[in-house]
């Protein structure tokens, strides 16, 4: 029998709407796919590259100088690795409910007393400069609070203190000239990752009911199509 895996998104998705997550996990129906952002990709891309010249050279990044942050990007042996999902990312092996938990960060800085801080980067193109997480990025939070969870479950010492490298496209400029100018902000945000062994047995839970025993989430629109749909053929 195949070992369960569970990504992180996989928990989001249970947040999102459980009866998605029971289809997708238990009965192997897959939401449909969205667009791949393939130029907000790029820009991860990019920015892993900057931040691997300054870990192998030991030096800080010019957006933890000019924020004033007291850390470098971390050179741990591991790193490559936690940073791909499809390599394992960084894993948990929950023994309890059998199960191996894991999630690719972007990134992981350090600071002088070794203390490690979760690093995530954002992309997006707006008139205005995004300078504090929007109302609607409680999912952003989230991401952020089950990497610091794992993390600490591979024994590192990682601080509640994460951050958001936010990168606005400056849409209001005349002309293109095939290249898009971007202002990077650092955002900090305190996590608290009490809350997701609370959810993980919940998980288990909805696991191991049926379908029919599941709640959809009452703003769920891939729930809400399903029964239109089923309504349309009544």
């Amino acid at each position: 029998m195949k070992k369960l895996k569970l990504s992180r998104s996989k928990i989001e998705l249970f947040m999102d709407c459980p009866k998605c997550f029971y289809l997708d996990v238990v009965k192997n129906i897959k939401r449909p796919s969205g667009f791949p952002f393939t130029l907000n990709n790029a820009i991860d891309t990019l920015l892993k590259k900057e931040f691997d010249e300054h870990r192998k050279n030991g030096t800080q990044h010019p957006i933890q100088t000019a924020f004033g942050i007291d850390a470098k990007p971390a050179n741990h042996p591991q790193i490559a690795q936690w940073q791909n999902s499809l390599k394992g990312g960084v894993s948990y092996y929950d023994d309890k409910h059998d199960c191996t938990f894991f999630g690719g960060i972007d990134d992981l800085w350090v600071a002088p007393d070794g203390t490690y801080h979760v690093v995530d980067y954002k992309v997006t193109a707006k008139q205005t400069i995004v300078t504090s997480l929007p109302d609607w990025a409680d999912a952003y939070k989230r991401q952020v609070e089950i990497y610091q969870w794992l993390l600490r479950k591979n024994g590192l010492k990682v601080s509640d203190t994460a951050y958001f490298v936010y990168c606005t496209g400056n849409s209001s400029l005349a002309y293109f000239h095939n290249t898009l100018h971007f202002h990077s902000h650092l955002i900090s945000y305190t996590g608290n990752d009490n809350w997701i062994e609370g959810v993980i047995e919940q998980m288990f839970e909805t696991m191991a009911g049926s379908y029919a025993q599941v709640a959809s989430n009452s703003r769920c629109e891939h729930c809400s199509f399903i029964n239109l749909m089923r309504a349309l053929k009544n």
